[in-house]
């Protein structure tokens, strides 16, 4: 059965269960069998998750869902590319989900990484310049504004990135601007486990 949240009761849910997450308390919610034979024919997520793809930071766990909840894109250090565009456009569009995450977390690597190329001018090899490249933005913009940790960066990231898939996508920019949905920037600590809101886009 579907659930229709608006984004503000979405966000709730989410941050309902990063707090049971971080007390240790998860309750491992729609993870059965019967969860999984109800899935078999179609989805009704409450949110999409865009992350980093660092192994530390696995969005069900630490928002304490289950099967079907969320709808999950990932990249390191949630780099936008056509793809990432298509499938947050699909989860919006098709699966009426109300809510994107874009979450980011301390220490990133792909953000460490682009922090070095801007302060050395080496850029790395391979596709990772890719990468570099679409983050660097933020850490010019961090440095700027005489924000020289890394974490400060991750952060900026976050924000610029939410900001980017709104002014990139017709389609999501419309659903904010209709109340349907809404766009959020959360930083994760690997340490304590908490997210925490850095920015939001729409009605809250």
């Amino acid at each position: 059965m579907p659930t229709y949240l608006t984004p503000a009761l979405a966000w709730r849910r989410l941050r309902e269960g990063n707090e049971r997450f971080v007390s240790g308390q998860s309750s491992h919610p729609n993870q059965d069998a019967s969860r999984r034979s109800s899935l078999v024919e179609n989805q009704h997520p409450f949110a999409v998750i865009f992350g980093c793809s660092d192994s530390r930071l696995a969005a069900e766990i630490i928002f304490d869902l289950g099967l079907g909840d969320a709808f999950v894109v990932r990249t390191a250090g949630q780099v936008i590319d056509d793809a990432v565009l298509g499938s947050l456009e699909y989860s919006v569009s098709v699966l009426a989900v109300p809510l994107i995450v874009v979450l980011g977390h301390d220490s990133c690597g792909a953000v460490t990484a682009t922090k070095n190329a801007v302060e050395t001018g080496q850029m790395p090899v391979g596709f990772m310049r890719s990468l570099v490249e679409r983050i660097t933005p933020s850490v010019l913009t961090s440095l700027r504004n005489n924000q020289n940790d890394v974490n400060d960066m991750v952060v900026e990231n976050v924000k610029q990135t939410s900001q980017r898939l709104v002014d990139s996508s017709r389609v999501i920019s419309e659903a904010v601007e209709g109340g349907r949905a809404a766009v959020i920037g959360l930083a994760y600590s690997l340490a304590d486990g908490r997210a925490d809101l850095v920015s939001g886009i729409g009605e809250l």
